[in-house]
């Protein structure tokens, strides 16, 4: 529990209240400026990232493995938020290379400087096109996930250093939705029962099998810990048939809390599951980190437009829709959503005050639906509203649906 002084008073903090991130006043703070003060000249929608809050959670990822003493490598992935100027701090931080999917993200990754020694690709469905463009940089890393783009890769780079994606079977993530693993198939990377045989396309094309690379999902916290584990006990199958590796790539899925029941991954127990399970290969352990660096480091801002009960529920209607943040819709996964200016503190609200609202988007279509019976205090139309958690796969994720793909991004450096 923690609290601050406003009005001469003592307040105890919402659960998702920060040293970055709280109320002053009544007034949203984030990262040390005034919300309110940003959103009444500014077009929403709109985002706002906070390099300062990436950079401290690559440090203490830095902190948690280094304490185990193991080698390992970070790499940023890319497509949770490729916001230029979001990357570009990242590359000046100087904290971590980059984890890439597309050849649009590899010549993104290049134009900002970062070396091909610090790029990894792993992509799914890849296509001649792709390799038209990989083929050119020697030194980036490819992670096959099928036995056909190692035949592929083999016809345009022969003898080139490969890794091998492979699929182990567990998943673990926020939720099943965001699994790449488990008892259903997917389309990701190579499994057991056909596992020796890229090893043998790979023996007979001439390529070189440098590494393993396996994601199981996306989105755990210290509870998924044990499974993480499974995760691992299951890998070492693989890695038995690969003894001179120079890597393992164990992809990204670190989560971030959610809701007030969550707590953040600790990653001390985190960094020590790795240790037991890898710390004693001489191999480099890769980590590919995207969702838990810049989730809770971006804010959107939505304007209310609406409020109209139809029926029994009472509705928000906000200028943005699931276009420009489809999680809530898509992944079933919670935005964290805040007034940016109170009528009054919190402590001084009655109970009367607060509605269950239904926040909806202004998309035509019915998903588009941000929250169902999320308590607030009263809304009014005009006022603002700050989606939390909203710094991954939104922006990176928008479309033009509708003609209303139009939003902003700022960046807090």
């Amino acid at each position: 529990m923690s609290f601050e002084m406003e009005n001469s008073s003592l307040r105890k903090r919402l659960w998702w209240e920060r040293d970055d991130l709280h109320y002053r006043d009544n007034i949203l703070f984030y990262d040390g400026r005034n919300l309110f003060r940003h959103a009444v000249v500014t077009d929403t929608p709109f985002f706002m990232y906070s390099a300062k809050r990436v950079k401290e959670k690559l440090e203490s990822l830095h902190k948690a493995l280094s304490n185990q003493g193991i080698s390992y490598k970070i790499l940023y992935a890319m497509k949770a938020n490729r916001s230029i100027p979001l990357l570009t701090a990242i590359k000046i931080f100087g904290l971590c290379g980059m984890d890439v999917c597309s050849p649009g993200e590899t010549l993104q990754a290049l134009q900002l400087d970062f070396r091909e020694e610090d790029i990894s690709f792993t992509g799914v469905s890849i296509s001649d096109r792709d390799l038209e463009i990989l083929k050119r940089y020697p030194k980036i890393v490819i992670n096959c996930g099928s036995i056909r783009a190692i035949r592929m890769l083999a016809k345009v780079c022969p003898g080139r250093n490969i890794g091998i994606r492979v699929n182990v079977g567990v998943g673990i993530g926020y939720n099943q939705m965001l699994y790449y693993a488990g008892k259903k198939t997917t389309k990701f990377g190579i499994y057991q029962d056909r596992f020796e045989e890229a090893l043998e396309v790979a023996r007979r094309e001439g390529m070189v099998v440098q590494g393993l690379h396996f994601h199981s999902g996306s989105g755990y916290l210290t509870p998924q810990l044990p499974t993480l584990e499974r995760i691992f006990d299951q890998f070492n199958w693989f890695l038995e048939k690969c003894p001179d590796i120079d890597y393992v790539n164990i992809g990204g899925g670190l989560g971030t809390p959610l809701v007030e029941a969550d707590h953040p991954l600790d990653l001390d127990a985190w960094a020590a599951v790795i240790s037991e399970k890898l710390g004693s290969y001489p191999f480099r352990v890769i980590v590919e980190p995207g969702d838990f660096l810049v989730r809770d480091s971006g804010v959107m801002t939505l304007q209310v437009g609406m409020v109209e009960k139809k029926r029994d529920v009472l509705f928000i209607g906000v200028d943005g829709g699931f276009n420009i943040h489809n999680e809530p819709a898509y992944y079933k996964l919670p935005l964290i959503i805040a007034p940016i200016k109170r009528r009054s503190n919190p402590s001084e609200e009655s109970t009367e005050s607060y509605r269950n609202y239904t926040i909806a988007g202004n998309i035509n279509e019915g998903l588009d639906i941000f929250a169902e019976n999320v308590r607030l205090p009263e809304v009014r139309e005009g006022d603002y509203l700050a989606f939390l958690n909203a710094g991954s796969y939104g922006a990176a994720l928008s479309s033009n649906h509708c003609m209303r793909g139009h939003f902003t991004e700022y960046i807090f450096i």
